[in-house]
């Protein structure tokens, strides 16, 4: 699938990035916390559908997505949300 016209076809990665320099890896709990829709995540990021990879930006201060924000089959379940990129606001 063609996402905006950045992503290579039948890409599965998501969260392209053109510089690495500025991407880091973490192992931090906070990436394993799964959120339902509505819910408000702990940190700003790039959060991922683990039903259909689906994208958003979640901000802190702000509810993710709603159950009605996009429709599921039965076979990708219900929604959730994973934070996949950390948005930063305190960089070193």
């Amino acid at each position: 699938m063609v996402k905006s016209g950045l992503a290579l076809q039948g890409e599965p990665h998501m969260a392209l990035y053109k510089n690495s320099n500025w991407v880091g890896y973490s192992d931090h709990a906070a990436f394993d916390k799964v959120f339902k829709p509505g819910d408000q995540p702990d940190h700003s990021a790039i959060y991922r559908c683990l039903g259909c990879g689906r994208e958003v930006v979640g901000e802190q201060e702000r509810k993710l997505p709603p159950q009605n924000h996009h429709q599921h089959t039965q076979v990708q379940g219900s929604i959730r949300w994973q934070m996949a990129v950390y948005a930063d606001h305190e960089p070193k």
